[in-house]
């Protein structure tokens, strides 16, 4: 709702609070800001043309809104969902880690099992964000309760991904937004926090942001990790450009891990994608009001900080959450920007 707010003032429109149809003059523009990524029959009903009515994107068939499209099927996979690309995964596959997809348990036991072969891997649902619904895998005899796990229509619709594990991980955030004239690339890292149950999660995202698209992105001093993950989710997005007809978005996110495999040697891949809002996009916006506010300005230092619990926001920050969520609990969340010594 946050976001919503600061996107309405920012493009200079009324905030209309929760979408209701009715509430809507037929010939009014609406802009919105929905929570996932939306499938062709849910934009038309929302009066939604193009990456300009939103702020997130479109994909032809549910899968391909999720994780599960970075990676191949097995050669036998038994199940192969409508609208499958083989050429997807084959376009990026010296962009991601190595894995398998899978739409069925059985695919999804073969797969991890020849994947163990050569070191621990994870089990991720398709659906799963911020580190959620990840299983790490280590012996064969932990894959029938890793795949049990997962809901039988859930898996049929969105997939699965069995991944190789790495070690000493970071993760690089990389993007592309665009809303009405303004288009800003960033790129950066993630932090991570303990929830309320001890778990590791998302933090935050810490972010160097460039007025332009990816080549103003990668004309700046990059460090070698960073410049190496802008590559390949770069590559990774104009692959699903490519790909899937009917796709479009004007929120492109990406998770890069770079870290060390079983083998001990250095590995970089894009996880998945995040065609709609997410962690980041308070940090994108209030680089996108930074830009807006100063035409001259190229670049822009911005960060999103997640505190499970109550904390006290910096008066130049954008709040964004504060209260007792009723999923997580007690949570802070808020923004902030800087200009970057580049600029």
């Amino acid at each position: 709702m946050a976001i919503a707010v600061l996107l309405a003032e920012l493009m200079g429109y009324e905030f209309g609070g929760e979408h209701e149809a009715e509430a809507f003059p037929a010939s009014a523009h609406r802009y919105l800001v929905p929570s996932e990524t939306l499938l062709p029959v849910e934009a038309a009903g929302l009066g939604v043309r193009d990456g300009g009515d939103l702020f997130g994107g479109v994909v032809p068939h549910p899968f391909i809104g999720t994780k599960s499209i970075t990676h191949p099927l097995l050669d036998d996979a038994g199940v192969v969902p409508a609208g499958w690309s083989a050429t997807f995964p084959a376009a990026v596959a010296r962009d991601v880690l190595a894995g398998y997809a899978a739409f069925a348990a059985g695919d999804a036991r073969r797969a991890a099992l020849r994947m163990l072969r050569s070191g621990p891997v994870r089990v991720k649902r398709a659906t799963g964000i911020g580190g959620s619904g990840q299983t790490l895998l280590d012996a064969p005899a932990a894959v029938d309760a890793a795949v049990a796990a997962i809901d039988p229509h859930e898996l049929a619709t969105y997939g699965c991904v069995v991944e190789e594990q790495l070690e000493d991980v970071a993760t690089c955030s990389v993007g592309r937004v665009a809303v009405g004239a303004l288009v800003a690339t960033y790129c950066g890292t993630q932090r991570l926090t303990s929830n309320h149950h001890g778990a590791t999660v998302y933090g935050g995202s810490d972010l160097v942001v460039a007025r332009g698209d990816f080549d103003v992105l990668l004309a700046l001093p990059l460090d070698a990790g960073l410049r190496v993950a802008v590559e390949q989710a770069r590559r990774y997005d104009a692959a699903a450009d490519a790909c899937f007809p009917g796709f479009y978005a004007s929120r492109r996110n990406y998770d890069i891990a770079q870290g060390r495999g079983a083998d001990g040697r250095r590995r970089s891949g894009v996880l998945e994608q995040s065609w709609r809002i997410g962690g980041a996009s308070g940090a994108e916006i209030a680089a996108l009001r930074a830009f807006a506010a100063e035409p001259a300005l190229a670049v822009v230092k911005a960060h999103t900080r997640e505190v499970y619990g109550e904390c006290a926001i910096p008066d130049a920050a954008l709040p964004l959450y504060a209260g007792a969520d009723a999923r997580v609990g007690p949570l802070t969340k808020y923004a902030t920007v800087e200009r970057d010594a580049h600029a």
